[in-house]
């Protein structure tokens, strides 16, 4: 999916959710057990509820690898569902340098038919400079997260320019990748942050995130995240697909998915994006 058609569909759909396909066979609704690939009817009820204000599907990759084969399986069935129009990203958070990165991208973009594939950026070009020679294909670049042991590293004050890891890591890999095939993920619960990294990456899109359940909130990321594309892809993944766990977690999944399109419908009016 190319830049344009990604900033098309959030302005015709005044939305810039991303919602996380985050399918836990021990969390998703009981009845769903008795069906022959519980995983994929449940991603498939969440996609049928939340299409119309979703502009981005995330599945994570380990609640799948998890199952082995068979999850795998429930993976490729959900992405031969997901909409075309809609960007797909593979929360993968792969890392590895060479031959095995350029497997990996093969994996992702020739075979599975994603989108866009996370990234760890800790072996240096060598490891995401093979995901960038897809046409139309994205790296997004894990940047600044959100958890806990992010402050180990990411924080961490470089001798030479006294820039800060994760903006040495901004900085860097400019030189890599363009506005139009690289990403990165800003966490939301790191607020004012976001701004910063915004300073260091004016016209990069930021997949954010944090949002809901881990306490980030959609006005702070808004505030210092949005450009004059919007530039974010805001993601939901508990906050979404397990607003119930009965037989109507469908309809709460539209109803929570719809709250927050409707906020952001709101934020792209007042920013003029739309």
């Amino acid at each position: 999916m190319t830049r344009q058609e990604l900033i098309h569909q959030i302005k015709s759909k005044k939305s810039f959710l991303c919602v996380g396909l985050d399918s836990d066979i021990t969390k998703i609704p009981k009845h769903l057990l008795e069906l022959d690939d519980p995983i994929f009817e449940f991603n498939k009820a969440i996609i049928d509820a939340t299409k119309d204000v979703a502009v981005a599907y995330k599945p994570n990759l380990a609640f799948y690898e998890s199952l082995g084969s068979e999850g795998l399986k429930s993976l490729e069935k959900t992405m031969e569902y997901i909409p075309s129009e809609i960007f797909t990203i593979a929360d993968a958070k792969r890392g590895d340098i060479g031959n095995t990165s350029k497997l990996y991208a093969r994996a992702f973009f020739d075979n599975m038919n994603f989108d866009s594939v996370t990234v760890a950026p800790y072996m240096g070009h060598d490891s995401v400079g093979p995901f960038l020679e897809f046409d139309n294909k994205w790296v997004i670049l894990l940047a600044l997260t959100s958890n806990e042991g992010a402050l180990d590293f990411q924080f961490l004050q470089l001798d030479v320019d006294k820039n800060k890891l994760h903006e040495k890591v901004l900085q860097k890999s400019q030189e890599w990748g363009t506005t139009e095939n690289m990403m990165y993920v800003v966490g939301a619960t790191r607020g004012e942050s976001i701004g910063e990294v915004r300073k260091l990456i004016p016209d990069h899109f930021l997949l954010v995130p944090g949002v809901g359940s881990q306490g980030g909130r959609l006005e702070d990321v808004a505030k210092y995240g949005l450009n004059k594309d919007c530039g974010l892809l805001v993601n939901s993944s508990r906050g979404i697909i397990y607003a119930s766990d009965g037989e109507d977690f469908a309809d709460k999944a539209k109803e929570c998915a719809t709250e927050l399109q409707q906020q952001m419908a709101h934020i792209l009016s007042e920013a003029n994006i739309l």
